[in-house]
C-alpha cells in the first residue's frame, strides 16, 4: 500500500512521548508499505533533524512554523469554536502540499495521528481513513483547568471543551479510530461513537533501554525523568518535594532525589536548594541515572496516555512508584510489576518499603522488565496496529460509515 501519515510533531528525531510513537509506526509501516509522511517543524535546526527520517519512509514533507505566528493564530480562536490547538498546528504550505498530493499521486490509505492535525485530511473522500487519537487531548486540557488559577482554568476549560466537540465530530470522518491506552479507549466509547476503534499500546526499545550488568545502585537515591518544561511534571515534582521529601527524609536522611530532565522552570531550579534534591537540567543519556537509582517515581496529578519514562524505567529493571493516574497508563498490574499510591504518607510508605527492602526492590524489577517485554514490546503492539488498520480497510466502504460520512 500507498500511505499518507500525517502527524502533528515531526518523528525525527524520536526523543519525546509526540515523536516517539508515531516515528514507531511509520518505521514499522515502511517494512511493507510506501510512506509519506507529512509533518510541521518549529525552527530550521528542527527542519535540519528532520532530514534523518529519508531512510525509514519513501518521502517526507515538512511545513515549517512560527511559533510566534502560531501563537497569534490561537489567540484568534479565542472567541469562537474552534480549538486553539487546530491552529497551532496548521500551516498553510503544509495543508497545501497534502492538497497536491491527493490529487497527483493514489493512496491507499490516509493515516493521522493526533486529532489537532486530523482537519488536513477529515473531508478527503474515497480514501480510508485512519485516525490515531494518541490520548484524547479534550481530557487533558478539561483536566488542566482544574489544576490552574482563574482566569486561565477558564481558557483550558473552553479549550478543553471545544476539542471535545472536534474529536466527536472527526470520529464520523474517519473509518477507524484508535487510542493509546484501554483509559483513553474508554473515554472514546463514551462519547457513543459507531466509527470501529481499538486501542494499540506504546512500546519500548527494551535493548536500548535495558538492565545493565555490575553496575550497582545506590540505595539512597531515587530519581525522577521528564521533561522539566512541562506542566504537570513541574507540579508533579514541586508537590512531591513539598509533601514526600520531608516524610522520606525523617526515615532516612542521607536520601537523595535527582530531577533529571531538559528546560527547568525557575520554580524547579529552585529545588535543587532543598537538602538532598538535585536539577540536573539537560543530560545527554539518562539511563546512568535510573540504572544507579535505587527507583524512579513519577508522583504527577494529571497524566494522559502513556507515560514513556515509566515504561523505559521499567525496562532497565528498575522500580517505579507512581501516582495512581500515571499507573493506570501502563499495561501493568499495581502491586504486582509498579507500586501506586496518592497520598504522601501512602506515597512514602510505598518509597520505603523498596528502598528498606532489596529483595523487594529485586522482585519489582524483574517483574517490571517481564511486562514490559510481554506487554509493551513495539513488535506486538505493531502487531495490533496492522489488526487495526485491516479492520479500517474493511470497514471503509460500508453502507454504515458511508451513511456516518454523509451525517
Amino acid at each position: 500500500m500507498r500511505i499518507l501519515y500525517v502527524c502533528h510533531r515531526f518523528p525525527y528525531p524520536p526523543r519525546r512521548g509526540g515523536t516517539i510513537r508515531p516515528f514507531n509506526m511509520i518505521k514499522h509501516l515502511s517494512q511493507s508499505h510506501e510512506v509519506v509522511v507529512c509533518s510541521l517543524t518549529r525552527s530550521p535546526q528542527m527542519t535540519a533533524d528532520a532530514q534523518g527520517i529519508a531512510p525509514h519512509c519513501a518521502e517526507f514533507h515538512i511545513g515549517q512554523v512560527d511559533d510566534r505566528v502560531q501563537t497569534l493564530r490561537m489567540i484568534a480562536t479565542l472567541p469562537t469554536p474552534f480549538p486553539a490547538s487546530e491552529s497551532f498546528f496548521h500551516s498553510t504550505r503544509l495543508a497545501r502540499q497534502i492538497r497536491h498530493l491527493l490529487a497527483t499521486q493514489k493512496f491507499d490509505l490516509i493515516f493521522v495521528h493526533c486529532s489537532s492535525v486530523a482537519h488536513y485530511v477529515a473531508d478527503v473522500q474515497g480514501i480510508p481513513k485512519m485516525l490515531d487519537y494518541g490520548d484524547m487531548d479534550s481530557a487533558k486540557w478539561l483536566e488542566y483547568a482544574g489544576h490552574k488559577p482563574f482566569p486561565l482554568s477558564l481558557g483550558y476549560w473552553w479549550e478543553g471543551t471545544r476539542v471535545q466537540a472536534l474529536e466527536k465530530r472527526l470520529a464520523r470522518k474517519f473509518d477507524f479510530c484508535s487510542t493509546i491506552t484501554r483509559a483513553e479507549h474508554q473515554t472514546f466509547l463514551n462519547y457513543g461513537s459507531d466509527t470501529p476503534s481499538g486501542w494499540f499500546p506504546n512500546g519500548v526499545d527494551n535493548s536500548f533501554f535495558a538492565p545493565i550488568e555490575n553496575v550497582e545502585y545506590d540505595p539512597n537515591t531515587i530519581v525522577f525523568i521528564g521533561r522539566m518544561d512541562y506542566f504537570p511534571n513541574q507540579q508533579g515534582m514541586i508537590g512531591f518535594c513539598r509533601d514526600v521529601m520531608p516524610l522520606l527524609k525523617a526515615k532516612r536522611p542521607a536520601l537523595k532525589l535527582q530531577i533529571v530532565g531538559a528546560e527547568p522552570s525557575q520554580e524547579v531550579k529552585d529545588l535543587g536548594k532543598l537538602p538532598g534534591v538535585t536539577v540536573t537540567g539537560t543530560v545527554p543519556d539518562v539511563r546512568p541515572y535510573v540504572t544507579q537509582a535505587a527507583l524512579t517515581v513519577a508522583p504527577l496529578l494529571i497524566a494522559r496516555g502513556t507515560q514513556n519514562k515509566i515504561l523505559e524505567a521499567m525496562a532497565m529493571g528498575v522500580p517505579v512508584v507512581a501516582s495512581q493516574i500515571a499507573a493506570a497508563g501502563v499495561d501493568a498490574e499495581p502491586g504486582q510489576h509498579i507500586l501506586a499510591a496518592d497520598a504522601p504518607q501512602d506515597m512514602c510508605n510505598a518509597i520505603l518499603s523498596v528502598l528498606d527492602n532489596p529483595a523487594e526492590r529485586a522482585r519489582l524489577s524483574q517483574a517490571g522488565r517481564a511486562r514490559v517485554l510481554s506487554n509493551h514490546a513495539w513488535p506486538n503492539s505493531m502487531k495490533r496496529l496492522d489488526a487495526h488498520i485491516e479492520s479500517c480497510l474493511a470497514s471503509y466502504g460500508s453502507s454504515s460509515r458511508l451513511q456516518s460520512q454523509s451525517s
